[in-house]
């Protein structure tokens, strides 16, 4: 007696052929329905749009070209390497009239001294006290629009948020420097008036948008089925979002942290403005800091071209392009691994 799932006998030969595997772009004609061709502005447009992709990259690439051509004369000067070297940058220097090995930026001193320590670590205090405020707030407040704020309070919070990233740093910087700052000193009695922290917090209203905003999108890709499933098992809210819905959003999250990171890094005004400018090596995050790119701006137009002083310049544009380049190389990797994790659960 045959099987159910038996192929009756002479539909046999037809089942054991293989199968023709059609090209990706054969059109197959489905029964009342006409084949049409894409008209004739698809082709212009789609190399227009690839153009413009290809104008993107090229315009990275001759970015690094020219700050690489302007910082060159750091290895090939020997001008230039009379007055600085990358030893004297890098590592603690014996100078006239010191007792001890210091790493310091004078640039316009009697014997220039171009020690990036302070100016890097200036700008970690500043980027890592801004995103330790954005950072959370950004996420947390992407949680609240997307599972606890209805109606009226939705369409206001969300715009509202977003559009703090169309404020002015100008505008921000000064509101640091004649507000923030005075709060800040009163509440905490600082030293410095204008330190990292006023120019963490005033960066972090920068920040907020671009977190929010990225963490918000990858929170609603979440598969509602997964929300449902999980509330339908008995669990409360808040184990939902942070059991299913974090874990799950995990790589947009990534995503928005690392631009958010990119984006303080990469600050000028904000922290021109509001960090006190001073070239100090601590990590005390009450003392007056000096940023790479708030050293570039502020000097480069005081600068003579050619000098050492010029190239070193240059050379920090240079140092935060493969910085922020690197930053997005690794954020992408950690997004992929998040990924692939959560692909694997």
């Amino acid at each position: 007696m045959p099987t159910p799932n038996a192929i009756p006998m002479p539909l046999q030969h037809i089942a054991s052929r293989p199968r023709r595997e059609l090209p990706e772009d054969t059109q197959v004609p489905v029964r009342g329905l006409p084949i049409r061709q894409p008209p004739r502005w698809h082709a212009p447009l789609e190399w227009l749009v690839r153009g413009l992709a290809m104008l993107a990259v090229l315009a990275i690439a001759l970015i690094f070209a020219f700050l690489l051509k302007s910082a060159l004369p750091m290895w090939t000067s020997a001008e230039v390497r009379k007055e600085v070297t990358q030893a004297q940058m890098w590592f603690a220097t014996l100078w006239p009239g010191y007792d001890t090995p210091q790493n310091i930026w004078q640039p316009v001193s009697e014997i220039p001294k171009f020690g990036l320590w302070p100016l890097v670590t200036g700008t970690l205090k500043s980027t890592l006290v801004s995103m330790l405020i954005a950072g959370p707030l950004g996420v947390a407040a992407a949680i609240f629009v997307a599972f606890y704020a209805r109606g009226r309070l939705r369409e206001f919070l969300k715009p509202t948020l977003e559009l703090l990233a169309g404020i002015p740093s100008v505008v921000l910087g000064f509101f640091a420097l004649v507000s923030l700052a005075t709060w800040l000193q009163d509440a905490f009695g600082f030293d410095s008036r204008l330190n990292a922290i006023v120019s963490g917090v005033a960066l972090s209203i920068a920040i907020i948008p671009v977190v929010f905003t990225i963490s918000e999108e990858a929170i609603g890709a979440v598969p509602a089925t997964y929300v449902e499933a999980s509330m339908a098992l008995g669990a409360a809210k808040w184990q939902t979002i942070l059991k299913v819905v974090i874990p799950t959003a995990a790589p947009g999250i990534a995503s928005a942290i690392a631009l958010g990171f990119g984006r303080a890094v990469g600050e000028t005004m904000v922290v021109l403005m509001a960090s006190g400018n001073a070239a100090i090596t601590s990590w005390n995050p009450a003392d007056s800091v000096r940023t790479l790119s708030a050293t570039v701006a502020s000097e480069l137009g005081e600068v003579v071209f050619g000098s050492a002083h010029y190239a070193v310049l240059f050379y920090l544009g240079l140092l935060l392009f493969v910085f922020t380049s690197l930053l997005n190389v690794l954020g992408g990797r950690i997004i992929d691994a998040q990924k692939a994790k959560v692909k694997s659960r």
